[in-house]
């Protein structure tokens, strides 16, 4: 690839749907077997879910100082940081479970994953968001996030089935490995194909000042901006919710499978998801056109999105579970690029990776609370009820999405983002 195919739409979106897949597929290669692996490591449920509440406490402690990184010193540093720091930390994950190692160590390991992730959370949108700006692409942000949705999708349903499969034919720890095997091959085409393109680093005086300076435009452009504001306080309701969602039907539909042993259910479970997130994907630019603002599809999606959570914990049947799981992957993979278009829509560039981050900060703070009480409340009373709590909690976004509903700003309505 010359210097001049650097700087086209094209490869632009080519470099980013690569590195989506890529990275998808070695996260969903663990995503399926999770849960179980931290059973197996001799955690309880509770204790698992603890743990995965660290790894969104990290997220929550690191989103802001990352974000900076992004800012101050590049989107691709940030990223190629971000892959290291998962792959150092998902090799301490299998340090832990081959030696059942205390609690403690999940702790710290886990805390490490959360700040591998911020490294790429609102990084990896800014670069596409303004590389894209500065090589003149015509067109719906829309349009772009919603191959990636496919791309990740199809990752997703790879890994996930293939996770499993290994899973099932050799131990619940292989995943691992080839997992820190798939973020390295990731460094190696990020260090070489991902360019800041429209963006140039700006790095202050000191690194503290950097990032006293980047909070304030953050919340300036972030909670002091109506629009922005609202759709970013939704967050905690849905995000820390859907983290739980997805993580616990692994062990919940094994239940109701009725074989404990089966590994090949929790990956056909994030295989399912993934198709979901497939067809949800192709159908989202579509599904815009059938609404006049994009907060309106945020708040129908959200709302039936919840109603299905709600079903789940009632009907505790193995095939309509599935079929639950199906409507929800297909509305979380509609509405996902339309919320990445309306936020994008409203921030400057330069502020642009840390105030995506907020937003990531928000939702991770919304699962340091949300993951431990679902954990416990399925240790005391079971699966079904844990989903049904699930549900009330994701309904509490529905009046900050309303209220951003109400504003008509040019972002919601937005046909083109060129």
């Amino acid at each position: 690839m010359t210097a001049e195919t650097f700087n086209t739409s094209k490869s632009v979106i080519r470099t980013y749907l690569t590195l989506t897949l890529f990275n998808t597929l070695a996260a969903s290669l663990i995503w399926g077997v999770n849960t179980l692996f931290l059973l197996d490591a001799g955690l309880s449920l509770a204790q698992a879910f603890i743990a995965n509440a660290f790894f969104t406490i990290g997220m929550v402690v690191f989103e802001i100082p990352t974000g900076v990184i992004a800012d101050s010193r590049g989107r691709r540093l940030s990223y190629m940081l971000g892959l290291i720091t998962l792959a150092v930390s998902t090799f301490a994950y299998l340090l832990m479970w081959m030696t059942h190692g205390p609690f403690i160590g999940w702790v710290i390991a886990s805390l490490a994953l959360g700040l591998g992730f911020t490294f790429f959370s609102g990084a990896t949108e800014a670069w596409l968001v303004d590389a894209l700006k500065f090589t003149k692409f015509k067109g719906q942000l829309e349009s772009v996030f919603g191959k990636a949705q496919i791309v990740g999708g199809v990752a997703m349903l790879s890994g996930s089935v293939i996770g499993g499969l290994i899973a099932q034919f050799t131990n619940l720890g292989v995943p691992y490995y080839v997992r820190v095997g798939l973020l390295l091959v990731t460094f190696v085409i990020a260090a070489v194909y991902m360019k800041d393109l429209g963006f140039t680093p700006e790095k202050g005086e000191s690194y503290r000042k950097e990032v006293r300076q980047l909070l304030r435009l953050s919340i300036k452009f972030g909670l002091k901006n109506p629009p922005v504001r609202w759709v970013m306080l939704s967050a905690p309701f849905i995000s820390g919710v859907s983290i739980y969602v997805f993580y616990v039907l692994q062990p919940y539909l094994l239940g109701l499978y009725g074989d404990s042993t089966a590994y090949w259910i929790a990956g056909l479970t994030a295989a399912i998801v993934a198709g979901a997130q497939i067809a949800g994907g192709l159908t989202a630019p579509l599904v815009r056109r059938l609404f006049r603002k994009r907060t309106t599809l945020l708040l129908l999606g959200t709302f039936v999105s919840a109603v299905g959570l709600l079903l789940m914990g009632v009907i505790a049947n193995f095939y309509v579970v599935l079929a639950l799981i199906i409507l929800w992957g297909l509305i979380a993979a509609a509405i996902t690029p339309v919320r990445q278009a309306y936020m994008n829509s409203l921030i400057p560039s330069k502020q642009r990776a840390t105030v995506l981050s907020f937003d990531s900060l928000l939702g991770s703070g919304g699962g340091v609370v949300s993951q431990p009480l679902l954990g416990k409340s399925a240790d005391m009373w079971g699966y079904g009820t844990s989903y049904l709590i699930a549900g009330v909690i994701q309904m509490g976004a529905l009046p900050f999405l309303a209220l951003a509903n109400r504003l008509n700003k040019s972002a919601d309505t937005k046909t083109s983002d060129s």
